[in-house]
């Protein structure tokens, strides 16, 4: 957490601050946990000072933030994208954050530029850019997120196919079938794996399961050609669905969205947390496992 469809809804979120200027790039120094930081914090924030965002990119469970390669003040940028991975309890939001103590980058930015061009913000529903879009906050409470500048070298290091599999919200049985149709793994472990499928977490490995009625300690190597059709049709409208609600806010209510906002999509679970609950579908008690020290939660009966 958070997964494919709260980053992605970060992603819609944020996506306001393309043709904004970096004015100002800070780290704050807190007695937290620091994360990982590349370059180095300073080095970074010089880095990032005069850069235009020319477009905010989502590669399976990670933002890019690209910025283009004009001149500012006589000097010639080249293309580069900072990469933010959120992992455990990231945030990335354009109003106050939940706490100052775990603010790992604070961005000011300029107003957009008055010209046409592919640097001209979004506006508002009023027609004008929005004041508020002036600073964008990555938040992380426990400290697990990554925040790497990169050039196109490092972005396909980062986010490129020997790094990440075929998004989630495109998969195809076909996919599913030649990355992990011979594989021993239970069907839930393999795909929490990114490089066969990027996206998917705990969360929505374990509802993509119970839809597509399979039992999450299958071995991959024994479903059917139909029954991974039928797992990649539910991986993409489930996924669809849950961006549409603006993803799953659960636990202690750590994910927001930009503007501070809970998900929805907690709402249309029907295994993930629910223990001994009935099964929506057949009334039968849901039960929990754990699998590669993760909790798996599925329904026996509607499961096989």
């Amino acid at each position: 957490m958070p997964e494919l469809p709260e980053v992605e809804t970060m992603r819609r979120g944020i996506a306001s601050i393309v043709g904004r200027r970096i004015a100002l790039a800070t780290f704050p120094k807190k007695t937290r946990q620091t994360i990982t930081i590349t370059p180095r914090p300073r080095t970074l924030a010089g880095k990032l000072v005069g850069r235009f965002i020319v477009a905010v990119h989502r590669f399976g469970k990670r933002i890019a933030i690209e910025f283009d390669g004009t001149p500012n003040c006589g000097k010639q940028f080249q293309p580069h994208w900072l990469v933010i991975e959120p992992r455990m309890t990231g945030l990335l939001l354009l109003a106050e954050p939940p706490t100052p103590q775990h603010v790992r980058l604070d961005i000011r930015l300029s107003q957009p530029r008055q010209q046409a061009g592919p640097h001209v913000a979004a506006p508002t529903a009023t027609g004008r850019p929005s004041k508020r879009d002036s600073q964008l906050v990555f938040w992380d409470r426990r400290g697990l997120g990554t925040v790497r500048f990169v050039d196109k070298r490092g972005l396909l290091a980062a986010c490129g196919p020997d790094r990440l599999g075929p998004d989630a919200l495109s998969i195809t049985g076909r996919d599913f079938v030649a990355r992990l149709g011979r594989s021993s793994r239970a069907v839930k472990v393999a795909l929490l794996d990114q490089k066969a499928v990027a996206g998917i977490g705990n969360i929505y490995a374990a509802e993509i399961l119970f839809h597509a009625g399979v039992d999450p300690r299958t071995p991959c190597r024994l479903l059917t050609v139909d029954r991974w059709k039928r797992i990649a049709s539910v991986t993409r409208h489930l996924l669809a669905k849950a961006i549409q609600c603006e993803g799953s806010t659960i636990g202690d209510g750590t994910y927001r969205t930009a503007d501070n906002r809970s998900g929805q999509f907690q709402l249309y679970h029907r295994v993930y947390g629910q223990k001994g609950m009935p099964c929506h579908a057949c009334n039968g008690p849901i039960e929990r496992i754990v699998q590669a020290q993760r909790s798996t939660f599925f329904c026996p009966r509607c499961q096989w």
